[in-house]
């Protein structure tokens, strides 16, 4: 039985490299973010001790324990994605994590950044299926059954869909999970994704199937999971958007309306291209005040776990949160040209006001 909860009220933040740090972790999870992941990891960075690959990890192990209330990392799961294409090394990759205390990982094979794919990792593995199996092979029995998932695109282009094959013996040999984007990988984020790939992988599977890819909402996401009868639902853009989403969907699931920000991708034309669909976000309101807290809640969260990146990674942060907000190019602007925590919120008090007090 699966110990992770991949359930419908059990929504997961994906693995977004560059993104998905131990703050902006935190923060989701304090949205109701069920299950999170890290950034992508090399098997072989882990194997040779790299200085990158250790500040992926650093505190991680700790995670659980910086949540409000005392929780524990296994009350919230944490899941360490990590990539490579060789069986040796991913087997190492594992074993060093599990030493360090990690409990739950997961198997990249649907990256389609060039960088990744040219080692003949990430999406490349769905051109070699054999080997993709046999790096499962070595993982899952590093890892133990049903404590490695894999994510997976359709294939790596429309006459070579092994999704289906390869889902189907992922499974078999003790996979936890599967997570699938639907688009094949020679697609990157363009196009239409093919969502109703999830719901023939969530019928066959005898394990959870999670849904990735343009779930910019959380409309987006219970529709999902209402239309393909998948486990879970797994945010990334929309999660970078607005961590609020994660809670969103939760009032969605309870039966708390519509929120604001629903995203219908069917505008009487067909469906919407990624590009389309992102044109449509940005250009939604926004809630100043929510807004305002999130960024308020994130810039505090990064001075205390990220010290020396932590005004680097707001300036990064921050425009995306605004993009759609008034004034959001002039605020750009300015946030970008801050280099001290006081400049930095002066401009967030011109913006949004004065920060409200709270009671001790």
């Amino acid at each position: 039985m699966n110990l992770l909860p991949i359930r419908p009220d059990a929504p997961w933040l994906a693995p977004l490299a560059g993104w998905s740090d131990l703050p902006f972790r935190v923060l989701c999870r304090e949205q109701g973010a069920a299950v999170c992941c890290t950034e992508m990891v090399s098997a072989k960075g882990l194997v040779y001790g790299g200085r990158n690959t250790e500040d992926l990890l650093a505190t991680t192990p700790q995670e659980g324990e910086m949540l409000e209330g005392g929780s524990s990392v296994t009350d919230h799961p944490l899941v360490v994605q990590i990539f490579g294409a060789e069986a040796d090394f991913m087997e190492q990759a594992v074993q060093i994590l599990k030493h360090r205390g990690f409990e739950w990982f997961d198997v990249n094979m649907g990256c389609s950044v060039p960088k990744v794919t040219k080692t003949g990792a990430g999406a490349a593995m769905l051109r070699d299926v054999p080997n993709a199996l046999r790096v499962a092979e070595a993982v899952i029995k590093a890892a133990g059954p049903g404590r490695m998932g894999f994510k997976l695109r359709l294939g790596w282009d429309p006459s070579h869909e092994v999704y289906r094959e390869l889902a189907r013996e992922l499974a078999a040999m003790g996979a936890g999970w599967v997570t699938l984007h639907p688009r094949h990988a020679v697609q990157g984020f363009a196009g239409v994704p093919r969502f109703e790939a999830i719901g023939e992988l969530a019928a066959e599977l005898p394990v959870p199937v999670i849904a990735s890819g343009d779930l910019f909402t959380a409309a987006d996401g219970i529709r999902v999971l209402r239309d393909t009868g998948c486990a879970s639902v797994m945010y990334a853009r929309g999660a970078l958007k607005n961590p609020a989403i994660f809670a969103r969907h939760l009032e969605l699931l309870k039966g708390g309306g519509q929120p604001a920000e629903a995203f219908v991708p069917d505008c009487g034309d067909g469906p919407l291209s990624a590009q389309d669909a992102c044109d449509v976000l940005d250009a939604m309101p926004v809630d100043r005040d929510e807004l305002a807290g999130v960024i308020r809640r994130h810039a505090q969260l990064a001075r205390r776990w990220s010290p020396h990146l932590a005004l680097l990674k707001m300036r990064t942060f921050v425009p995306r949160y605004v993009k759609s907000m008034d004034g959001a190019r002039a605020l750009r602007q300015e946030i970008v040209k801050c280099t001290d925590w006081d400049a930095l919120n002066a401009v967030l008090e011109k913006y949004f006001g004065a920060e409200p007090e709270t009671e001790l």
